[in-house]
């Protein structure tokens, strides 16, 4: 099974607490995180057209560089994940059921006042040792 790379907002509190639930629970070593803000993540955005200024979006890349490489972004992204975590979680991917437009418009709703509830850092979030591997731009 390939693995999947997340791109996230590194300063982002949000997005790294959902860093952290996710390598919790990453039992069969699926996950693999790089932020929105360095040069990898810019690369896989620009080759999708996709505009890597903007980080108010999580971006789930399928198949890294592979002709088959796909970018899923905002609530897609968000489902892609839960359905890949397993176990329990997978229930929640039942949210692709909803209208996409509805989806993605409760995703900005969420990303428009992150920084507000869940802060903002001035430098990108150190893994934990033990994590390290997961993480492609440090």
């Amino acid at each position: 099974m390939s693995k999947v790379i997340i791109l996230y907002d590194g300063v982002c509190g949000l997005c790294n607490r959902l860093n952290r639930f996710l390598l919790r629970r990453d039992h069969h070593d699926r996950f693999l995180f790089a932020s929105l803000q360095s040069e990898l993540g810019k690369r896989i955005l620009e080759r999708h057209g996709a505009n890597p200024d903007r980080l108010d979006t999580v971006y789930v890349v399928e198949n890294y560089e592979s002709p088959s490489e796909r970018l899923f972004s905002r609530s897609d992204a968000v489902v892609h994940i839960v359905g890949k975590l397993g176990s329990g979680w997978k229930i929640f991917s039942i949210g692709r059921f909803l209208p996409k437009s509805i989806r993605d418009f409760l995703y900005k709703v969420v990303a428009r006042n992150r920084y507000q509830v869940f802060g903002k850092s001035d430098t990108c979030m150190m893994p934990d040792p033990k994590y390290r591997k997961k993480f492609l731009d440090i």
